[in-house]
């Protein structure tokens, strides 16, 4: 086998379905582009039915796979479980796995910065992103990682956040001439999500060894979107390469996660940070 025939066989995802939530956001998007670069079908689930399947259409015209999107509330069994049934219907298989749907409000939002401290925040709001990024992420496992292990061959891909490793650095999120208490910060709930998603995988990845699931995680740095040049600044002064990652940064682990090329991974979280956490 030449080297070439070698690397396209490691990392090819031929006809392998891809479930990935929070399928319609900017990295959910990315996700599902790399898996159908490789000859995977990614299914973009989301609670926005008309960008998910906008977005299911474009990826599908792109690269020629049968990539569809769907709606499903993720914090629903019975509607994880209805989703489950779709994609056995049209592939008669699930493959991969990805718990990437999370609630990450915007840090200094007018609605958010009074609520976002510790000493006023809502139960409301710990209640509803807990829901999505920890109750949702097991659902998922619990009924696609279920019907993987029946089969005993799958992956499950959870992704983190460097503030799930090593907690938030608030200082990146001062306001000039804001009084102490009414700073805004990153919400506790985003740490406790993302910490509590790793300690997921760590379970998953034993409980599901045996059956021929790996499951691994992926703890990514900040992401360049609309951030003020401040902020900006601020955060590059602690990145090593000098950056914020862009959206495609995370793309080549994701497929080599998916891939074979993991083949021997399982219970892993990966920091990719651009080496912020070395310091």
């Amino acid at each position: 086998m030449s080297a070439r025939d070698l690397a396209q066989r490691l990392f090819s995802l031929q006809d392998r379905v891809a479930v990935i939530t929070g399928g319609a956001g900017l990295l959910g998007v990315k996700h599902a582009q790399v898996i159908a670069s490789a000859g995977g079908i990614p299914v973009l689930v989301d609670i926005d039915r008309a960008r998910a399947e906008a977005q299911a259409a474009e990826i599908a015209e792109t690269y020629g796979v049968p990539a569809w999107g769907t709606e499903t509330d993720i914090t629903k069994e019975a509607q994880v479980a209805a989703l489950l049934g779709q994609v056995l219907e049209r592939h008669g298989r699930v493959d991969i796995l990805i718990n990437n749907a999370a609630r990450d409000p915007k840090v200094g939002g007018a609605s958010t910065v009074a609520l976002s401290r510790v000493e006023n925040f809502p139960m409301e709001q710990w209640d509803a992103d807990l829901e999505v990024g920890l109750k949702g992420a097991f659902i998922c496992s619990q009924v696609v990682g279920g019907e993987m292990a029946r089969r005993s061959r799958g992956v499950i891909v959870n992704i983190g956040s460097e503030y799930g490793v090593n907690g938030p650095d608030q200082r990146l999120y001062r306001q000039a001439g804001v009084a102490e208490e009414a700073q805004p910060v990153k919400p506790i709930t985003y740490t406790v999500v993302k910490s509590g998603l790793v300690g997921m995988n760590r379970y998953f990845a034993l409980y599901w060894g045996s059956r021929g699931v790996r499951v691994n995680a992926v703890s990514l740095g900040g992401v360049r979107q609309d951030q003020s040049d401040e902020f900006v600044r601020r955060y590059i002064e602690q990145v090593p390469l000098g950056r914020m990652a862009e959206a495609n940064d995370y793309q080549g682990t994701i497929l080599y996660l998916c891939s074979d090329a993991s083949a021997f991974l399982t219970g892993t979280n990966l920091v990719i940070d651009g080496g912020k956490s070395c310091w």
